[in-house]
């Protein structure tokens, strides 16, 4: 279950509040008794534990599959071999 923050625009009272994520919003403030009590917006609050993935447990320490390094060598030297250009100036 999430916990929400909580805050009373009248008087100020704050509190964290666990509730499932279809309960009502809370709107009557537990320290005055108004009805200014509104859910705040917070940043979300996770941890991860564990051994995890890491964004280096799949580097290959900047070298291309030799699939990948191929295709790019072979549709690279093609374009770049011919040199000249078939396009006419428009005049």
């Amino acid at each position: 279950m999430p916990i929400y923050a909580y805050r009373c625009t009248d008087c100020g009272h704050a509190q964290d509040v666990l509730q499932k994520m279809s309960d009502s919003p809370l709107t009557d403030c537990p320290a005055c008794g108004k009805s200014t009590y509104a859910k705040q917006v917070t940043a979300a609050g996770f941890q991860l534990k564990g051994s995890g993935w890491y964004v280096t447990d799949f580097r290959n320490n900047g070298t291309k599959p030799a699939s990948a390094a191929a295709a790019s060598e072979s549709s690279g030297s093609g374009s770049s071999a011919s040199g000249t250009s078939t396009s006419t100036p428009a005049a």
